[in-house]
Parts: structure tokens; C-alpha cells; sequence
């Protein structure tokens, strides 16, 4: 690979890729408005959707952060990749072949990411061709003692790293990879012989991202000769980070979005047996606790926003690692808009224990019987106290005070009072008492109510300054027309305002500049690079404005047709030059006061008082 790009193929690539497919893939979007999409920003938690994709247009905006662009644009941010493999992958994506310019210097090796995602493809390969060899023998027993055979194993891409020092490396390394960079995937660890494979004699799953691309590796032990932990995870590298993937998100995507719901189980096994139960929106956290970053995941596949009926459902095991890892959720848990629920099996048993021993049915009946998490902690807290005694009783009661508290619909209190006075043997009035006074700062703390101004604002509002916020209504809705939607208005609309003098002169000059470009491009106003000619001469507030004015969609419903559309932008555009009608009727008026009644001028203003009288009825009878 060498050479420069043509910029003629990076426009045909544009031009072929269908953004919201690409979006799609991070983002949990809906219609929103004529020909937008909605959803929420992957570039920072908010609970009010303010990132919009204009599929038309091959664009994207985030309100929130003032980010916007095209696709190409959007998975270098997403994917921290380079221009270059951005468009190559785009390419690879729509079978395009990128022909490079010649002369140019040659390109550097492939981007760091890309050789690391290589690396850790390969690796996969490898390990699950290796698990269908002899050596491999205890690691396919092991899956068959779950319940998983052959073919689940391949669906999950289950593999087997061997006992042995080096064998992965050697196999990399006459790959053309070098030690360096196999050692910066975490896949080889260094040492004075030259670096050993990290993980050995272990069954292996493949971590991935959203797009399904391997980022590294969960492995589990198989003999107790083995003195490392039970399960060992690729550390944290360029392109895994333990804290924001989740195991499992690749296969649960589409389902966790369909559905509006979530499955966080504990292991790569019960990720495998909630799915093979039909449970296909379950994941699982990879060596680690469950945090904000995951929550932000979830929240983005899910379309989790305040208006949704989403819900989350955490599974644990009922030991006391489980109540830890149940304790730290909770801590999460009201980062969610969705409802959040705990779901355990009467006996204890993890879901891939419980589908081994009773069924799928059995995983599919845990999930169905999930309890409100609040209501679960409580239970949890109150566990650890002697209930017989009153000091017992009183102790258990300060320490649920402040989950009551925290419950989001305060409606529920109430009966969660009621509930927990019955638990604890206690009048409800005195437990009532308690959570009233409980710590007023701690709710607030878990309170999504009263979460920062821009976070609970409408998606319009959250705008930065010097955007469409500070344009007059009318005026946006002009430009959003002429933006968008440039093909169904009519040249004599577009010739009148270009007469009219808007009030803030960037704006006046942003709409003069859409008129010039209207004309020159009057053959191709329906061309998919229309927005990126009108935005190549323009300095860089004006294209944040245009990108801005493409991304928000226009206020008519979404499945409108095409001549309701040309009514909508047609009225918009007719309402301007009706206004600057007014306004000119208005400077006639009094000129005419000011005139010599009989005089040449009184005449001329009276003629040109009927004139405009006669344009604004045939305006209006368009």
C-alpha cells in the first residue's frame, strides 16, 4: 500500500457508503424529522438524544459537543484511526478499489491500530484452529462439560492457546509481525528470551468491539498445575481497555437495541449460555468491575434516553463477591434512564451452571423473575443484621434509609416503605421518619433528576453558542431548507431572497453564499456532494453553522412525501419574503407621510405601495 489517496475516490467512497449503516453500528438511532436520525452522542454521556445523522446529506452533528462531519469524519473519532485508514476502511467496507496516486511519497506502514487489530485477528484464527487439535482434547471436554458443543463453540470463537512457550509468537512473527508490536497487543509478554506467549494451555474467547474486530482475549485456566489466575485478560493497550468493552456486545447489538433491553452476566460461559437459551442481549464485563464506561456503552446501543421504556438486568452470583459486584452496580445505576433489575436463580447457580443443570428454560424463567435492583439491595442490606433484636432491627433500617431515599419515581416510595417496615418488623411511620431524613446530599448525588442544566435539556437547547441558537427561527429554517432540501424549491423563490438583507450580517452572508452556489449547481442540486460544495469556500464558522443547519432535521413528520416537503421549504422561504414585505410597506408608509401629497414622489410611492400589494397576493396564492 503506498501513494495518496485520489481525492476523487475518496469522494466516490463518500458518496457509496451509507452513513447510517456506519453510525448505525455505535449509535442507537431513530427518525427524527424529514430524512434525521437521532440519537445519543457517542462522544459523552447525556440522557437527552442530541446527536442527529442527515443520511441524505452523508452527515452527522453532535449538539452537545459542536462535533460534526462525515462519515469518514466520524470513525477516525470513533475508531482513533488516521484519515487514510479511515477511507481505506470504508472502502474495504463497500468492496471499492482505491487507486493511488503516483509520485506520491510512499505511505508509512499500516497505522498502529490496524497492525494491532491484524495481530489480534490472526491470533484468533490461531487459537481456534487449535483447539481442534489432539493437545486441545481437555479444553473441548471442558466446553462439553457446560453444555457447549462444537458448534456453539465456533459461534462464540471459542479457541485453545497451547502449553507452550512461544508457539503463538512464532506463528505472528513469520506473519511479518514483529516481537514490538506483538508485545503492544498484549498477545506476548517480554522477557530476557525474547517474550513468551501471554496466554497458554487455556481456553480463549475473543473480545470485540461493536464492528465485531477482535481487541483482545479472555482465557481460562484448564488444569490446577496452572498457578495463574482462573481467568487472565489481555491488559490494557492501544486498542483494548478493559473499562469500556463488554463481552459479547458484537452478537448482542442488534437484539439489546430491538429490544430495549440488557443482560449483564459475570462470565464469557454465561454470555454463551444466555445466548444459546435465547437470552441474545446478554454481555459481560472482561476482568473487571462494572463501571461508568460500560454504562455509557450500554446506554449508546440501547438508545437509552428519558422517554424510553429500556430496562437492565444485572445478574450475580449469590456469594459474596456476587453482593460486591452487586453493590458496585448499584453505585452505577442511576446513570440509566431505563429501569434496572437484578435477576438470580432460586438455588444460586450462575446462568451457565443453571442451563447445564435444568435447561434453557430454566435461564429464560431467571430472567423473566428479575426484581427491582433497589428492591434486591435492600433485601442484600438488610441480610446482614439480627432481625430479632431491635438494635438489629434499627441498624438495618439506617442503612436502607438512604436506598429508599435514591429511588427515581419518588411515586414508589411509598410502597417501598410499606415493604421495608414489614421486612424489619417496624412501624412505617418510623420508617418513613428515617428516609425523610436520610442524607438529602446523598439523593442528590443518585438523583437523575438533577443532573446538570445541559444534560436535562431539550437536544435545541444544548447548542453551542454561535450556532443555531443564536439564529432567528425563521431565518434557520430558511437556510435549513435551502441546505437540505435544495431540489424542491422553486429559482424564482431563491431569486427574491437574495434581495432581502437578513439581520446578523454572517448569517446574511452565509445565505447570499447558499443563493450563489443554488445557481451555479441549478444541474445537481440532488448530487450527494452538493453539502460539501457549499461548504468548500467557507471559513470555519460558517461550515460549523452549515454542518450544523445539515444535521438538524426540519420540523415535518418523517414520512411525509416529497411535495409535502417542497410545501414545507417553499412556505418557509415564502414567509421570509412575505416578512421583508412588511418591513419594506412599513418604510413606504412613511415616506408617504413624509411626502408633498400630489408630488411626483407621493405618486411613485403610491405606486409602489399597489405593486408590492400585488407580489404579496400573488405570494400568496402560489
Amino acid at each position: 500500500m503506498s501513494g495518496r489517496i485520489r481525492a476523487s475516490d475518496v469522494e466516490a467512497i463518500k458518496t457509496r457508503t451509507n452513513i447510517q449503516d456506519v453510525v448505525g453500528e455505535y449509535v442507537q438511532l431513530k427518525q427524527s424529522g424529514s430524512g434525521s436520525l437521532v440519537g445519543l452522542s457517542p462522544f459523552k454521556d447525556e440522557r437527552t438524544p442530541s446527536f442527529y445523522v442527515r443520511p441524505a446529506l452523508g452527515v452527522y452533528h453532535c449538539f452537545s459537543t459542536s462535533q460534526g462531519g462525515d462519515v469518514i469524519d466520524f470513525l477516525q473519532k470513533m475508531e482513533n484511526i488516521s484519515f487514510t485508514e479511515a477511507v481505506e476502511r470504508l472502502a474495504a467496507r463497500i468492496g471499492y478499489e482505491i487507486v493511488y496516486e503516483e509520485n506520491a511519497k510512499d505511505q508509512a506502514e499500516r497505522g498502529q491500530r490496524s497492525r494491532l487489530l491484524e495481530a489480534n485477528k490472526l491470533a484468533e484464527s490461531f487459537y481456534k484452529m487449535q483447539l481442534l487439535t489432539p493437545e486441545a482434547k481437555h479444553g473441548r471436554e471442558f466446553l462439553i462439560s457446560r453444555g457447549f458443543d462444537s458448534a456453539a463453540a465456533a459461534q462464540f470463537g471459542v479457541g485453545y492457546a497451547p502449553d507452550s512457550f512461544d508457539a503463538l509468537r512464532k506463528h505472528l512473527v513469520a506473519k511479518g509481525f514483529k516481537l514490538e508490536e506483538l508485545i503492544t497487543a498484549g498477545l506476548v509478554v517480554a522477557s530476557d528470551r525474547g517474550g513468551y506467549d501471554r496466554f497458554r494451555n487455556r481456553l480463549v474467547w475473543p473480545i470485540r468491539d461493536l464492528t465485531g474486530q477482535t481487541l483482545g482475549f479472555g482465557a481460562r485456566k484448564l488444569v490446577e498445575t496452572d498457578n495463574g489466575p482462573k481467568y487472565l485478560n489481555t491488559p490494557d493497550t492501544p486498542i483494548y481497555h478493559k473499562n469500556r468493552v463488554l463481552y459479547g456486545i458484537d452478537l448482542a447489538r442488534k437484539s439489546i437495541g430491538s429490544n430495549r433491553q440488557v443482560v449483564v452476566v459475570e462470565g464469557y460461559t454465561d454470555v454463551m449460555a444466555a445466548h444459546l437459551a435465547g437470552v441474545d442481549t446478554a454481555v459481560a464485563t472482561c476482568g473487571t468491575a462494572f463501571g461508568s464506561e460500560h454504562v455509557t456503552l450500554i446506554r449508546r446501543v440501547m438508545g437509552d434516553t428519558a422517554k424510553s421504556a429500556g430496562e437492565v438486568i444485572f445478574t450475580f452470583d449469590p456469594d459474596m463477591a456476587g453482593k460486591q459486584a452487586a453493590i458496585r452496580a448499584f453505585a452505577e445505576e442511576s446513570r440509566f434512564a431505563a429501569e434496572t433489575y437484578v435477576a438470580v436463580a432460586e438455588d444460586g447457580l450462575d446462568p451457565a451452571d443453571l442451563r447445564q443443570q435444568k435447561g434453557d428454560d430454566a435461564i429464560r424463567a431467571m430472567i423473566e423473575n428479575k426484581k427491582p435492583m433497589v428492591e434486591f439491595m435492600i433485601r442484600s442490606t438488610i441480610e446482614g443484621f439480627n432481625l430479632d433484636t431491635v438494635e438489629g432491627q434499627y441498624g438495618a433500617l439506617r442503612q436502607s434509609a438512604p436506598l429508599l431515599r435514591s429511588i427515581r419515581d419518588s411515586a414508589l416510595r411509598p410502597e417501598y416503605v410499606r415493604k421495608l417496615a414489614g421486612w424489619l418488623g417496624l412501624d412505617p411511620k418510623v420508617v418513613q421518619r428515617e428516609v425523610e431524613s436520610a442524607s438529602e446530599a446523598s439523593s442528590k448525588a443518585r438523583d437523575p433528576r438533577n443532573i446538570s442544566t445541559e444534560e436535562n435539556t431539550t437536544s435545541a437547547e444544548m447548542l453551542p453558542k454561535v450556532s443555531l441558537k443564536e439564529l432567528e427561527p425563521l431565518e434557520r429554517s430558511v437556510l435549513q431548507s435551502l441546505i437540505q432540501q435544495p431540489a424542491v424549491i422553486s429559482s424564482d423563490l431563491v431569486t427574491r431572497i437574495a434581495i432581502i438583507e437578513l439581520r446578523n450580517p454572517t448569517v446574511n452572508e452565509l445565505k447570499d453564499h447558499l443563493v450563489v452556489q443554488y445557481f451555479e449547481a441549478v444541474e445537481s442540486l440532488t448530487s450527494a456532494t452538493w453539502l460539501s460544495k457549499i461548504t468548500t469556500s467557507l471559513d470555519q464558522q460558517k461550515r460549523e453553522l452549515v454542518q450544523q443547519l445539515a444535521a438538524y432535521p426540519l420540523p415535518i413528520d418523517e414520512k411525509v412525501s416529497e411535495d409535502q416537503i417542497r410545501r414545507y421549504c417553499t412556505g418557509v422561504l415564502k414567509a421570509l419574503i412575505e416578512r421583508d414585505m412588511v418591513s419594506i410597506k412599513a418604510r413606504l408608509l412613511a415616506a408617504l407621510q413624509r411626502a408633498e401629497v400630489g408630488s411626483e414622489e407621493y405618486r411613485q410611492i403610491q405606486h409602489n405601495l399597489m405593486t408590492l400589494e400585488q407580489e404579496r397576493r400573488e405570494l400568496v396564492e402560489r
